[in-house]
């Protein structure tokens, strides 16, 4: 698929989509998860907290102090990451974990009211993080008064961990539910693009004569383009018949003249005019081709979808009047056609084209003209071999140059191979000239086989 491919661009944009959707909800799951277990933290660190506050008593040296401490043993190992401290206002530590060591937590100086529980992030042991949850508790009289700060904090590092591995584990089936979901675009873009491609094989039978118009039975997001080009097919058909209708018109109205002069030449040499009577003869055969090739133009603008023309048949129906003229009665014939090979082409327009090839092997050909076909893939290959002085290389260009001769001193005007060369062309067919070497001058028509 190339940049331009729609599906390409579809199925990259799904592929983003589901890679910036996926990633943000990785992000919202690792947050969310990061809050929840800061929140469990700070509620774990709240019930040390209380049985903190409820330990506070006064020493019978009259200093306060807390008479049971907590339990977990990291509190009584230097530096753990989980730390407790009482603080007395202003700012005197009266009492404080063993795992703090030397180390004083810095309280920040925010104003707290009695009871409630703060939580912080402060600076720990060794420029470590803390997450911390503080309450202010004013004395009773019993205590001595006045008001601590009590805190209880823990190393942040421990909830970074837990965060990243939640992040490790979450990151394989995301990985998982990626390609699941990239698949799935990828089959809902082959089945909404389904429809282009039931378009694409009815132009194609459009193209190839099996069908007219691309029909109703297309989803409602295509039928208003298939409906807009069946509109154009409709236009342009009625633009050509009208086109050939008024070539076959002005071809009809041709022939009356033309019939007026062959009968002025024939006048003229009756009175041994030849001369004049042989350039307008020229002119009127030209004349007469131009009308004839109108004609056919028109004949196949009107032919049918699907037409069917037996080759055998037609060939051999053509040597039967090409044979009778004067230097066709002289050549050896010779056709080898399989019976049942048939060509897409209208009948008529295969013999236009097999009699202006065969009467042009028959003018040249000395002896012997062979007709062979064979059929190749989807196309029949008709060769028309003649043992004439064949065409130097040079001059086939010329030859099928519409208009172009060789032979400039006899009849014609130079129409015959370009006829068949517009017929061919209309019905998905070519014409190749060679080899054209001497005693075997080859003329190959390729036409497509027919479908039935």
């Amino acid at each position: 698929m190339s940049i331009g491919s729609l599906r390409l661009r579809l199925f990259l944009a799904g592929v983003v989509a589901v890679l910036i959707a996926l990633g943000l909800s990785a992000f919202g799951l690792v947050l969310l998860f990061e809050r929840h277990v800061e929140r469990r933290m700070a509620g774990d660190l709240t019930v040390v907290l209380d049985d903190l506050v409820s330990g506070l008593d006064r020493h019978a040296e009259s200093q306060l102090q807390v008479t049971e401490e907590p339990g977990d043993p990291r509190f009584e190992r230097p530096l753990s990451g989980l730390y407790w401290q009482v603080t007395q206002e202003p700012n005197k530590v009266v009492a404080r974990s063993r795992s703090l060591w030397d180390f004083e937590l810095p309280l920040p100086t925010d104003e707290l009211s009695e009871g409630a529980v703060h939580q912080h992030r402060i600076a720990g042991p060794r420029g470590t993080s803390l997450l911390a949850v503080e309450r202010r508790v004013v004395l009773p009289a019993r205590l001595g008064g006045g008001a601590v700060r009590v805190v209880v904090a823990r190393d942040a590092a421990d909830l970074s961990e837990l965060t990243r591995n939640f992040g490790a584990d979450l990151a394989p089936f995301l990985g998982i539910i990626a390609l699941l979901l990239i698949g799935a675009f990828g089959a809902q873009v082959a089945v909404g693009l389904a429809p282009l491609k039931a378009v694409r094989a009815r132009l194609a039978a459009i193209r190839s004569g099996a069908a007219e118009r691309l029909g109703s039975a297309l989803p409602e997001e295509v039928q208003p383009l298939a409906g807009e080009i069946d509109a154009l097919l409709d236009a342009r058909d009625k633009q050509v018949s009208l086109a050939r209708a008024r070539a076959a018109d002005l071809a009809h109205g041709l022939k009356t003249p033309l019939q007026v002069l062959a009968g002025g030449v024939e006048r003229l040499k009756a009175k041994g005019d030849r001369e004049i009577a042989d350039d307008l003869a020229s002119v009127g055969e030209a004349m007469r081709r131009h009308v004839e090739r109108e004609l056919a133009r028109a004949r196949r603008g009107a032919a049918a979808t699907d037409p069917i023309a037996p080759v055998k048949a037609t060939v051999e129906r053509v040597i039967a009047v090409v044979g009778r003229t004067p230097k066709g009665s002289t050549l050896d014939w010779a056709v080898d056609i399989a019976l049942d090979l048939s060509v897409r082409i209208p009948p008529d327009d295969l013999t236009e084209a097999f009699g202006n090839l065969l009467e042009n092997a028959a003018r040249h050909a000395r002896e012997r003209v062979t007709i062979t076909a064979s059929a190749i893939g989807g196309e029949a290959a008709i060769a028309i071999v003649d043992d004439g002085p064949g065409i130097p290389p040079g001059d086939v260009t010329e030859v099928l140059r519409r208009g172009g001769r060789l032979d400039q001193g006899g009849a014609g005007a130079g129409l015959g191979l370009a006829i068949v060369t517009d017929i061919l062309d209309a019905w998905g067919g070519a014409l190749a000239l060679g080899p054209t070497n001497p005693g075997e001058m080859t003329a190959t028509i390729r036409l497509p086989l027919t479908k039935r």
